[in-house]
């Protein structure tokens, strides 16, 4: 509907559609009212695990070759799925890669900063910077530090900031998702009700809102919060959301109220994971062989069975869940999880 593909130069480095997969013991286990099935972008792409990153670096790329950079520059937590997919995304189209990783996540596993995510980075060649900062989402002053370090030392950078949200194209990669499930839902003879997603930096339902806006379900898009700064990331998922609505010439305003944020899953704090998010973790591995991780997923399959319990959810209601990825953190957080 909104033809991005006729707008925006792409570069692929997914598979294609990513596939779609009933929860069927899942859903029969919360009572079988609900109909849940996932989508299931952690396996959009060969790049490391892939993940939603992967979805939204494909619109960044042809601006990043286009400038002639050499690097790219982003930032994130110790254990960031971002900054991993950033990092194989460099390694297949041949650019360095600088990552900045602060310390957003107050968790002492004694190999939390050596395994997981940052591994897999540090595999794949990419210069890693370990800086002593607390978590925000906000444009931060060690990544700023980085790109100016690549210019001094003859480097180009391209800048992509924690999430690849904050940026121009940030939102792109989600209206897309929504495009694409369009084509999916003409093919399974139905739509979905609701789509079920993880917010911390905000573009992937940013991305989501802009798209489903287009056929009047922008607030049929279910945001988890998993930042534990609620009010700021509501903040930035509208900012991105009016943004990439001009971009893509959708047409309509986008109004506060079509960023729905559920914000009772966060806790205790953004990156450390609760017993209740850990119980839905162990759910969906042990009914669907699903992995999910203890920063992202977890929380919002966390809140997915919780509304489903509360009965958000009317009586027959198709629930899409976006799996994004990051099951790779868990790695990091193996001692929660030695028993399984």
């Amino acid at each position: 509907m909104l033809n991005l593909e006729e707008k925006f130069p792409r570069h692929t480095l997914t598979f294609g559609p990513t596939p779609i997969e009933k929860l069927e013991r899942l859903s029969k286990h919360l009572g079988g009212a609900v109909e849940l099935y996932a989508k299931r972008e952690d396996c959009n792409s060969g790049l490391a695990f892939g993940g939603n990153k992967v979805r939204k670096l494909e619109y960044l790329v042809p601006e990043a070759i286009r400038q002639n950079c050499d690097t790219l520059v982003t930032i994130g937590g110790v254990q960031s799925n971002h900054t991993r997919q950033v990092a194989a995304v460099a390694a297949k189209i041949g650019m360095k890669c600088r990552l900045v990783q602060e310390s957003w996540v107050p968790f002492n596993d004694a190999v939390y900063d050596r395994v997981g995510n940052i591994l897999m980075s540090r595999l794949m060649g990419a210069e890693v910077e370990l800086v002593d900062e607390g978590f925000d989402i906000g444009v931060r002053e060690s990544w700023e530090r980085a790109l100016e370090d690549v210019k001094a030392k003859g480097g180009k950078p391209y800048a992509i900031p924690a999430g690849a949200s904050d940026h121009p194209l940030g939102g792109l990669g989600f209206v897309g998702f929504a495009e694409e499930l369009r084509q999916q839902e003409a093919e399974l003879g139905f739509a979905f009700d609701y789509i079920v997603v993880c917010s911390v930096t905000g573009s992937t339902q940013a991305g989501m809102v802009v798209g489903f806006a287009a056929d009047g379900r922008a607030r049929r898009v279910i945001g988890i919060d998993a930042s534990a700064t609620p009010e700021q990331t509501h903040a930035q998922i509208l900012r991105i959301a009016r943004a990439t609505a001009d971009k893509v010439g959708l047409g309509q305003a986008i109004a506060p109220e079509d960023v729905v944020l559920k914000t009772e899953y966060a806790y205790p704090e953004y990156g450390v994971p609760s017993a209740e998010t850990n119980d839905a973790m162990r759910l969906a591995a042990r009914l669907e062989g699903m992995m999910t991780d203890p920063v992202y997923e977890g929380k919002s399959m966390q809140g997915m069975i919780d509304l489903v319990r509360k009965g958000f959810f009317p009586a027959g209601a198709k629930v899409l869940y976006a799996h994004l990825g990051g099951v790779p953190a868990i790695n990091a957080y193996s001692y929660l999880y030695r028993n399984g």
